[in-house]
Order: C-alpha cells, then structure tokens, then sequence
C-alpha cells in the first residue's frame, strides 16, 4: 500500500494519458461497430427470410437454414472488425477459425453430407411433401424433408427415414412426378372364345369408365400367346391421383363385363392319368 502511495498517480496519468485515450477511442468505436454490425447482421439475415418465404420454389426450412448462415457470417466478419479496430491482429485469429472450421467439417463429413444433399432436394424438388416415391431401394409417401433427412411413410405406415446423402445420389423414382400414368391391365381369356369380341368387350368397359382420359387414348392390343389363354392388354390413361382407383375398379369391371359376354377366363387344368397294373 505504501508503494502505491509513493505513485504520483498526476503525473503517471499526463504521462500515458495519449495513449490510453487511443485505447479508449478503440475500444469505443469496436463496440460500436460491434453493436451495428449484429443489428445489420440481424436485419439481413430476417430479410432473407422473409424474402425466401415470398418464393414458391425455396422452402421454409431452406430459407430459415440460408438466414441463419447469413446471420453468422455477418457475425464473424464483425467481430473480426472490431477486433481489428481494437488493434488485434485478426490474421492469426482467422487462421484458427478457419481451422477450426476445418477440424468440425471432417469430424462431421457425414452430416454437413446429408446438409448438403438436403439443400439440393429443397432446391431441386425431385419430389415433395405427400408424393409417393422410391428413394434408396425404399418405397413410401413424403412426410417430411428436413436438411438432414427424408421421412417416408410405407403403404402400411412404417415409418422410414432415409438420409439426404443417400436420397439423392440414388435413383429416384417419384410415381407423382408427372399429372398422369398408365395402367396396364391384363385379362387372359380362352382359345376357343371369339377374339375381337373379347377386346371389344375390354376396350368398352375401359372406355366407360369415367375416369380414362380420351387423350392418349386407351389402347386396348393382344399381348401374348400362353399355354392356356390368349393375354389381352389395356392400356388406358388417367390422372396420377385416380391411378389406383381406377385400377382396382377396372380390374373389376372388367371381369364382370366379360362374364357377362360369356367369356371364359381359362385357368390351367391338371390331368391326373391312372394306369391299371395287371
């Protein structure tokens, strides 16, 4: 305590006071830059989200994901700053966020993977919410895309989730991608019954159908010879939504239309030939 008694503390502060000033001044114009560059990083980054919410073709995960990168960018870049008016040399501290950085990417190569295989699906849309797709050997209807993962739902609601990485790399077959498909029904009918008649009878029942569009229209051909039947193919084309409707119903109909015509549809017959020993 005597020591610091001793201090001319005037004299001490005439003396250093240019240089605390400029400290001071740093210190003051770092926190200002500070505080403005996280109010600027804040709008920026709540403009683009907003700005991505506006769009169709970017989505509300994707575009909050995009904010929140914006938003820590914007950050780093000013502190960095503020560190540099502040007389810190931001070279070194650059070095070891870029490190860092480094180090984080190859500990999780599989997830920031998954991020940006994610990133692809929002912006690509191979397929959406509610469509019925293939995705890794992995048949079901979208529940959910996030940016790590697809969620789908199997045809008797087993959940399975699917990583983006594998999602996309795969092939994808998405049965809604396009407004309308094709059903292909077969019927077999009997050697011996009349042929065109049979396909007429198929060809009327498709067409009354409400549902088969006129445009392509049905088509309605002799497929194949088997063993014990003639294989007639229907062709007949309907909306995506209506695919499986229409298939149980033509299925159906179609059968009692040629029952009613008195069509036969064959089925294999065994033989059973004993013979008698003496």
């Amino acid at each position: 305590m005597e020591f610091l008694n001793n201090i001319d503390w005037e004299a001490q502060l005439a003396e250093h006071w240019p240089m605390l000033a400029g400290y001071a001044l740093k210190a003051v114009g770092a926190f200002i830059v500070l505080i403005a560059g996280l109010r600027v990083s804040g709008w920026v980054a709540s403009l683009v989200r907003k700005q991505a919410l506006k769009r169709d073709d970017i989505d509300n995960t994707l575009g909050s994901f995009f904010a929140s990168i914006t938003r820590w960018l914007l950050t780093a870049a000013t502190i960095i700053a503020a560190l540099q008016l502040f007389g810190v040399q931001a070279t070194s501290f650059v070095a070891i966020l870029g490190a860092m950085t480094l180090a984080i990417g190859l500990s999780l190569q599989g997830a920031l993977g998954n991020i940006a295989s994610g990133i692809m699906v929002m912006l690509f849309r191979p397929y959406s919410v509610g469509q019925y797709v293939e995705l890794a050997g992995e048949g079901g209807t979208v529940k959910d895309i996030n940016l790590f993962q697809t969620i789908l739902a199997s045809p008797d609601n087993v959940q399975i989730i699917v990583p983006n990485s594998q999602a996309i790399s795969g092939v994808i077959r998405n049965y809604a991608g396009y407004p309308t498909r094709r059903v292909d029904l077969v019927f077999s009918v009997d050697y011996g019954d009349g042929l065109e008649n049979a396909m007429e009878v198929i060809e009327r029942a498709v067409k009354a159908d409400d549902r088969v569009l006129a445009d392509p229209a049905p088509v309605v051909r002799v497929n194949t010879l088997g063993a014990s039947s003639v294989d007639i193919i229907a062709r007949p084309w309907v909306k995506t939504s209506d695919y499986w409707e229409v298939r149980w119903t033509l299925t159906r109909t179609v059968k009692e239309a040629l029952d009613a015509a008195g069509i036969s549809i064959p089925y294999p017959h065994q033989v059973n030939i004993t013979r008698e020993v003496s």
